[in-house]
């Protein structure tokens, strides 16, 4: 396994245009906001794009909000390559989509379209471009979240992308729960893919802490990967305090050989024009 930063650049719908000063400015397809970002300790390069942003997110007493300065419609489309989605602003200043996925999103169209019948399994699945990207590219793909508003804006996002119905399989389940469960009815993956949260909870009220439970969920996992020539793994995430090699080391307990092809590190987002990076996550990634 190779440690390897990994940098989205920018498409036609979206760019990084400047960030700094504890924020980012980017462009959704039409519509450009300023979020917050810790990791941008940096200045600010181009300062009358700021004035560009339709809306800004910031924190004030402990609590974040949107300040609208134009209008911003309910929800807007975006797409990347063939896959098209929709967003919105939320109360946690995410807005469906994380464009540093972009590099894994490549990597999952190529790893899908190599297997023939694949069966993928995306858990934290959120508004579902994974799971769409793995549809498009030929496989029935089993989509498990704990949040019934993701999950709708998921099925949203398929009907957009015009994914034929039935090749997506959406459940409202507690990931580690699942997985159990398909590990006793001897259920097989060819490709397996998690984007788990720092902290969450299942729809039935069931509390999911990285620290504790990330670990026992690989190992359940590990024996619903086929091993079928091309079969491949994909974890991903943002958690404070936790890096690369934290998630690299945790596979190597569940999955034992590792192949040597494999990659983990740092997930970034190049800025539009400029050298710089905004990190934005770790990965671990391998196929067989």
């Amino acid at each position: 396994m190779r440690h390897l930063g990994l940098s989205a650049e920018p498409w036609g719908d979206y760019e990084l245009a400047d960030s700094g000063a504890g924020e980012k400015l980017e462009r959704f397809g039409s519509v450009v906001l300023a979020r917050p970002e810790t990791q941008a300790i940096w200045e600010k390069r181009k300062s009358q794009e700021w004035e560009k942003a339709a809306a800004r997110f910031k924190f004030s007493g402990g609590k974040g909000s949107w300040e609208k300065k134009r209008g911003v419609p309910d929800k807007w489309s975006m797409g990347w390559e063939s896959a098209r989605f929709t967003l919105r602003l939320t109360a946690f200043k995410h807005i469906g989509l994380f464009p540093e996925q972009a590099v894994n999103w490549e990597w999952l169209k190529e790893r899908v379209g190599r297997l023939e019948r694949s069966r993928v399994l995306n858990l934290f699945g959120y508004t579902g471009i994974a799971s769409i990207v793995s549809a498009q590219s030929g496989a029935a793909v089993t989509h498990v979240d704990a949040s019934k508003q993701s999950n709708a804006w998921a099925k949203e996002n398929a009907a957009l992308s015009g994914v034929p119905e039935g090749s997506i399989r959406f459940l409202l389940d507690d990931a580690l729960k699942f997985v159990q469960r398909e590990g006793r009815r001897g259920s097989i993956y060819d490709g397996i893919i998690l984007d788990p949260p720092a902290f969450g909870r299942g729809p039935n009220g069931e509390v999911w802490r990285i620290e504790d439970d990330l670990l026992p969920l690989l190992k359940a996992l590990a024996p619903l990967l086929s091993g079928r020539p091309g079969s491949f793994f994909l974890m991903s995430g943002y958690a404070a305090g936790y890096s690369a090699t934290s998630f690299f080391q945790a596979a190597q307990d569940a999955f034992r050989a590792l192949p040597e092809g494999g990659e983990f590190g740092e997930l970034n987002i190049k800025e539009s024009g400029s050298d710089r990076l905004v990190p934005s996550g770790i990965y671990i990634r391998f196929s067989l």
